[in-house]
């Protein structure tokens, strides 16, 4: 059995060329089938320097550690025939070259610091991004028998100090009923004619990620460019794809229409069932005439609301057309957490500008706003509930003991099933590396 772990131990032992210099990659450890190499610990320093961290010897300990737990979990996922998600890996490993990239200056800067070109860099830090889907995934096997009953979240709420739980920052609740300004031809008219004389000059040889960054109305991908990543036909909306989906590298769509706007669409690059694509979003202008004759409409809604002509829920049946909220009396539902609480950083700015000057139960006027995919929308909101900043407790935020709750309990099971890994399988660490203080006990047998 030795002869045969010393082998395998050689066989990971390697020359890598870095730069002009060749230098003697080491096994540090060997956990399983798998080796950690002194490679794998240079590059995460190297990522933290570039985000400008310092990183110290009781750093790299601790980056040490984390690769150890990193290669027992890819292990058993290996063992457990996990796959790993293409598609998490390709963003996962464009967006840290993008980060990087502006950390440092630039594509140049980024192989000069790492000493590699970069087709190696891409190869290197997909290759690492695999390894965590894979240990990614198996964590979560690991985790996800995990369950918690209204029970345990009352036992646990219980037996823990009250200050011990977090403060909620004020949070509020609205109603809305929506409006969208008419679409007028002339409006639609001049944004087909920009993007006719964009993709014009793209056709006579300019830069679409020029044009992209000085025209398109996506604020996200205009900085770069208009690029949006590598994606999969079904993250887009359906007319977007369809168009997008046909193009050859380097080919120009025509103009498409979709309920974020109006756009042209450059295939970037294309692999397999995965494209890279890059875009300009133009949005129609509305004229004063059309934003008056939605909130002229509004101002009829609010008089009938306020007269107990109609309710406010009837109000949003009959006029509103939000399709969020449409079929939910109006309550508009906070995307991050799922509830109908939002907190003042999270509503929209035109919202809370007009919501802080109201009380509980009031109805606003009518005012210009955005809806989620950032177009112009008039409404009128119903401010609902505000619940001061308070102590997360048991009767007020369920949801946020049963997740801390469960994030223990969760915990707590990740943490068993390391310990008992760690004694059951065989871990090697090479005699210089044992002097780290680790916080977990057994990796040194």
């Amino acid at each position: 059995m030795m002869k045969k772990i010393m082998l395998l131990m050689l066989c990971f032992t390697f020359n890598v060329v870095t730069g002009q210099q060749n230098v003697l990659d080491k096994v540090l450890a060997v956990v399983g089938n798998e080796a950690l190499l002194e490679s794998d610990i240079e590059m995460e320093v190297l990522q933290l320097r570039a985000q400008g961290q310092l990183v110290d010897g009781e750093m790299r300990c601790y980056i040490f550690e984390q690769l150890l737990l990193q290669k027992l979990l890819l292990a058993q996922a290996k063992l457990d025939s996990l796959k790993e998600n293409e598609l998490a890996v390709t963003q996962e490993v464009e967006q840290r070259i993008r980060h990087i990239s502006v950390q440092l200056g630039g594509t140049q800067e980024v192989e000069k610091y790492f000493g590699k070109p970069m087709f190696q860099l891409k190869e290197e830090f997909t290759a690492q991004m695999r390894e965590r889907s894979l240990t990614q995934q198996m964590q979560m096997n690991i985790v996800s028998v995990v369950q918690v009953t209204p029970r345990d979240v009352e036992v646990h709420y219980q037996s823990q100090a009250p200050d011990s739980f977090p403060m909620i920052p004020d949070q509020y609740v609205i109603q809305q009923i929506a409006r969208y300004p008419p679409s007028g031809s002339e409006a639609r008219f001049q944004v087909r004619e920009k993007l006719l004389e964009l993709r014009e000059r793209v056709m006579n040889g300019e830069k679409f990620q020029a044009l992209a960054v000085m025209y398109s109305e996506d604020q996200n991908s205009a900085r770069r460019g208009g690029e949006l990543g590598m994606r999969t036909r079904e993250e887009f909306v359906k007319p977007f794809s369809d168009a997008a989906f046909v193009l050859k590298p380097g080919q120009v769509s025509q103009i498409v229409e979709t309920e974020f706007g109006f756009h042209i669409i450059q295939m970037s690059e294309k692999r397999d069932d995965m494209a890279n694509l890059r875009h300009i979003l133009i949005r129609p202008k509305f004229s004063v005439e059309t934003q008056q004759e939605a909130s002229h409409l509004l101002d009829s809604v609010t008089t009938l609301i306020r007269a107990d002509s109609i309710s406010f829920e009837q109000g949003v049946v009959r006029y509103s057309e939000d399709k969020n909220t449409r079929l939910s009396g109006g309550y508009v539902i906070n995307p991050q957490t799922l509830s109908t609480r939002f907190e003042k950083d999270q509503l929209i700015p035109n919202d809370y500008y007009v919501l802080r000057d109201m009380k509980v139960g009031q109805l606003s006027a009518p005012f210009e706003s955005k809806d989620n995919s950032g177009n112009d929308i008039f409404k009128i909101i119903k401010f609902k509930e505000f619940i001061p900043s308070h102590r997360a407790n048991f009767d007020q935020d369920y949801m946020v003991i049963h997740d801390i709750a469960k994030n223990k309990k969760q915990q707590a099971a990740f943490d068993a099933w390391i310990t008992k890994q760690i004694q059951s399988a065989y871990i090697f660490i090479e005699p210089d590396m044992r002097s780290c203080k680790f916080s977990r006990e057994g990796w040194v047998k």
